[in-house]
C-alpha cells in the first residue's frame, strides 16, 4: 500500500487552488492534479505492508494537531526529465513545521522511514510533466489565500482503472 501523511483542504480551498491551475494551464500542458486530489504532504511513507497500518496511525495519534491557518502567497515549478513540476506554496508557518517535525519523529521512532528530502517546504502540487511558458508569479496568483486547517490524515495513493486516486483510511 502506497501511503502518505496529509493535510487536506475543504471545497473553498480547493477551488481556490483550482482558480491558479487553471492559470497555469493557459500556459502550456501537462499532467494536472484533480482537483479531488489536492492536498499538503507532511509525511510520505511509500510501501507499507498492510500490517503495519495500525502502526502509522498510532504515531499520529501522538502528534497534537493544532488549528491553524495557512496562506497560500507564491506558485514556482522546478526541472525533472519529464517536465516541470509546478506547485503553490505556503508562506513559513511555525506550527505547521512544527506538527511536520513532531509527526516525522514519531514515524521514525515507530520504524519508519518516510522520506525526508532536507527542509520541510509546504506546497500543493499543480501539475507534473508541465511543458510551459515562464507566468510571471501575479498571472498565476493574484494575491494570495488562506486555508483553515485542524487535522491530518492517513491516504492511500491508488489507481483505480488508471486514475490516480488518494483514498483517506
Amino acid at each position: 500500500m502506497s501511503l502518505f501523511i496529509s493535510v487536506n483542504f475543504d471545497e473553498k480551498t480547493k477551488q481556490n487552488i483550482a482558480a491558479v491551475q487553471r492559470r497555469l494551464k493557459k500556459f502550456g500542458h501537462g499532467r494536472f492534479s484533480r482537483e479531488e486530489n489536492f492536498h499538503l504532504t507532511l509525511a510520505f511513507l511509500g510501501e507499507v505492508p498492510e500490517e503495519r497500518v495500525a502502526d502509522v496511525k498510532a504515531a499520529m495519534s501522538r502528534v497534537t494537531v493544532p488549528e491553524m491557518t495557512l496562506v497560500f502567497h507564491k506558485t514556482g515549478c522546478f526541472r525533472r526529465d519529464s517536465g516541470e513540476i509546478w506547485w503553490i506554496g505556503a508562506e513559513e508557518n511555525e506550527t505547521l513545521s512544527a506538527l511536520q517535525r513532531d509527526l516525522m519523529k514519531e514515524l521514525k521512532a515507530a520504524g519508519f522511514r518516510p522520506d525526508d528530502h532536507g527542509r520541510f517546504r509546504p506546497h500543493i502540487t499543480l501539475a507534473r510533466e508541465m511543458h510551459a511558458g515562464r507566468p510571471g508569479p501575479e498571472a498565476l496568483l493574484p494575491e494570495p489565500f488562506s486555508a483553515h486547517v485542524g487535522s491530518i490524515h492517513l491516504m492511500l495513493s491508488h489507481r483505480p482503472d488508471g486514475k490516480l486516486t488518494y483514498t483517506e483510511l
